[in-house]
């Protein structure tokens, strides 16, 4: 899932404030740096950080999309090349061990174990014995 790009009420609700301030002087100021231009400075640098993230964003996105393309095609390379391995040397080789795929002589099935396991039986009177 891309990561969503950033929003912001606050900007918008600023930037709709300034108009109204400018239409009521657009010079106003209110002392200890609290105008019309520093609001607007500050509305200005907020917008290029927001654009500058989304920007990230959106080359993170397309970096996600290619990275999982490439192990999705990496991924069928190793399945194939270990495939070609079983058929040239065959699946009970040392070479497909090697490659990284199990002997068929050194893998486990449930059927093997339940076979090595004691079989238990039930008697008539309800007690289990090994067999």
């Amino acid at each position: 899932m891309p990561r969503e790009r950033q929003k912001s009420r606050i900007l918008e609700k600023a930037q709709l404030r300034t108009y109204g301030l400018n239409a009521i002087d657009p010079n106003i100021d209110f002392g200890e740096n609290r105008n019309l231009e520093g609001m607007k400075e500050l509305i200005e640098k907020l917008r290029n950080k927001m654009l500058a993230y989304n920007t990230a964003l959106v080359t993170l996105n397309a970096y996600k999309s290619e990275i999982q393309d490439l192990e999705k095609i990496l991924g069928d390379l190793c399945e194939r090349m270990l495939l070609g391995v079983a058929f040239r040397y065959g699946k009970d080789s040392h070479e497909y061990e090697l490659a990284g795929g199990v002997r068929t002589s050194k893998r486990v099935r449930k059927s093997t174990i339940t076979r090595s396991k004691a079989v238990k039986e039930e008697t008539p009177s309800g007690k289990t014995k090994k067999a």
